[in-house]
């Protein structure tokens, strides 16, 4: 009973953290955190207005022991139509085999549970230019590497959520 409150609460507390952070006013910097009064004239807090790609981890690119969670924190907000690109090395004699996986649900990321999980990026399909995966729809998404029998989401590190949200015009 106690663990699975444990787990409730942090799931609520995650999930409050990233609606924070993904809605929080970019524009304070310029004295304008409301929105009200001064105009700034053709600033936009989103800098972009279309869909952007976004490679996950940056230049780092999807590897073991590398924290996405951070990653995903610091480089949000994420919007709907925004474009994640996993790039990752095909496996070769020195380097371990890399999956993307997308959970179901939150309990399911947390225990990275891959059993009702979907595969949707393969071993080989992170080289090159990597593949990307439009986020559609205003939910969480939850994703992870799932190889080695979730070992590279349980201690490498290699999971993260994404809540999209609405871009504003």
């Amino acid at each position: 009973m106690g663990s699975n409150y444990a787990q409730i609460t942090l799931a609520m507390v995650l999930i409050a953290s990233m609606l924070a952070v993904s809605t929080a006013n970019k524009d304070w910097q310029y004295g304008n955190y409301s929105g009200w009064g001064f105009s700034h004239g053709s600033y936009h807090p989103n800098k972009t207005r279309g869909p952007n790609k976004i490679v996950v981890g940056g230049s780092e690119n999807w590897h073991f022991g590398f924290n996405y969670t951070e990653w995903a924190l610091k480089n949000g907000p994420f919007y709907i139509k925004d474009t994640l690109v996993f790039k990752y090395d095909p496996p070769n004699n020195t380097t371990h085999p890399h999956s993307v996986y997308l959970f179901q649900d939150f309990r399911s990321f947390l225990n990275c549970d891959l059993s009702r999980a979907r595969m949707v990026g393969n071993q080989t399909q992170g080289g090159g230019d990597g593949f990307g995966f439009v986020l559609k729809r205003w939910q969480p998404y939850y994703f992870a590497c799932g190889e080695r029998d979730g070992l590279h989401c349980k201690d490498g590190l290699m999971r993260f959520p994404v809540f999209p949200m609405f871009r504003g015009y």
